[in-house]
């Protein structure tokens, strides 16, 4: 069996630490903002009558996206899993560089920033989201990494070749989880949304894309939640769901809604 033997901590100046978890996040913000720049110059050419979103506007939303993704994944996480230890201790909800942040929050905090921003510039909103979304994974796969580098959300007891003994959960070897949704929501979501997007020529037709990907994450994260451990304060709802399984429901049901109606106001014009 493989035991974790990870050290979280990339660099100890004694004062202060630098984590692979921070230096993932900063990763994933840096690399999606250069992929969405990409996809911005793609799309200013095109035959589709579309007018494209200008790379300084989306360099403005970028500090809106980072709130959104560092307040809402955090604050997600404190109200979704752990409200009641956060509630005693307080100071903890700062220290993020520990861990502990919701992907369904920080995509709550990413919508409600990106509104907000396109509000103020009175442009359309699926025309920011559906270029998040064609970056978002490259941020989901380094987070998922991170995860694993940190040992935590690791996954059921397994006795397959490439279960992993955690350091934090017991002396099991589980799977790595982790690995598993890094490579889903990570990289084969990635080339699914971007093939849709600009193979199929959707990123052309505002909203789609956002709703696929949206879909997408959540099949992907429910069935990675078969493969992982609940948390241990929460366990399973109704004997058998998760909470991300729940969140992720949700969202699932968004994406279609979405989807619906924008078929709804093409029928209608």
């Amino acid at each position: 069996m493989i035991v974790h033997n990870f050290d979280p901590v990339l660099i100890d100046f004694g004062l202060f630490q630098i984590r692979w978890y921070s230096i993932a996040y900063i990763l994933g913000i840096v690399l999606g903002w250069i992929y969405a720049i990409k996809i911005i110059k793609i799309t200013s050419i095109n035959k589709y009558g579309y007018e494209a979103v200008k790379t300084s506007d989306f360099d403005d939303l970028i500090i809106y996206l980072v709130l959104g993704i560092v307040l809402g994944g955090r604050l997600g996480y404190v109200l979704f899993y752990n409200i009641e230890f956060y509630a005693q201790n307080f100071i903890e909800i700062l220290k993020i560089w520990k861990g502990g942040m919701s992907f369904h929050g920080g995509l709550l905090g990413v919508v409600i920033s990106t509104f907000i921003y396109c509000k103020n510039k009175k442009t359309n909103f699926y025309k920011f989201t559906d270029i998040v979304a064609c970056a978002a994974p490259i941020g989901i796969f380094f987070g998922r990494m991170a995860n694993f580098i940190n040992g935590e959300l690791f996954g059921k007891a397994s006795s397959l070749p490439w279960a992993i003994i955690f350091p934090f959960g017991g002396n099991i070897a589980r799977h790595p989880s982790q690995i598993y949704e890094a490579l889903l929501e990570g990289i084969i979501l990635f080339i699914l949304i971007n093939f849709f997007a600009l193979k199929k020529n959707l990123l052309f037709k505002n909203g789609y894309i956002s709703a696929l990907f949206l879909i997408l994450y959540s099949v992907f994260r429910i069935f990675s939640e078969y493969f992982r451990e609940p948390d241990e304060h929460l366990g399973y709802f109704f004997n058998y769901f998760s909470l991300g399984t729940i969140l992720s429901l949700i969202t699932l049901i968004v994406g279609f809604v979405i989807i619906l109606s924008i078929k709804k106001n093409e029928q209608n014009n």
